[in-house]
């Protein structure tokens, strides 16, 4: 069984309600919900913080480290710019999937780089809230390979 940490960043906890054309019509609530019981489908469980504060995303990444065998983030518009976010995920050495609701690199020029991206294993965007399962998904078979 593997333990996985679920972060997001800033204004995820509006989903639903904030721009629903672009980031759907699903809550943060009902992500997490699915998520859940993906995770258990796939003998792992899943811790979730959502924090529009960076330092609260920073302390969640540290306190993983021995307890977390993975992350999965959408780190919102701190994708952009964070380098805290993205040194603390190098530091505490877990496989991080970033994850995006909307197809980032089809939007706004600033939205296209992602500070975080090299140092994921991986990142999914544009598969709204599907991509969090692909990332739990895929994040899981990365750990069972590593055994």
């Amino acid at each position: 069984m593997f333990s996985l940490l679920v972060l997001n960043g800033p204004n995820l906890n509006l989903l639903g309600t904030r721009e629903p054309e672009v980031y759907g019509y699903e809550t943060l609530d009902d992500i997490v919900t699915h998520l859940s019981k993906v995770a258990e489908e796939v003998g792992s469980t899943i811790t979730h913080r959502q924090s529009n504060h960076e330092g609260e995303l920073i302390d969640a990444i540290h306190a993983a480290r021995g307890v977390h065998d993975g992350i999965i983030i959408n780190p919102g518009a701190f994708t952009h710019y964070c380098y805290a976010l993205r040194d603390a995920i190098t530091a505490v050495n877990l496989p991080t999937i970033e994850v995006h609701l909307s197809n980032v690199h089809a939007r706004e020029a600033f939205r296209h780089h992602s500070v975080i991206a090299p140092v994921a294993l991986g990142q999914i965007t544009g598969l709204g809230s599907s991509g969090y399962e692909w990332a739990l998904r895929a994040l899981v078979r990365h750990l069972q390979k590593k055994r």
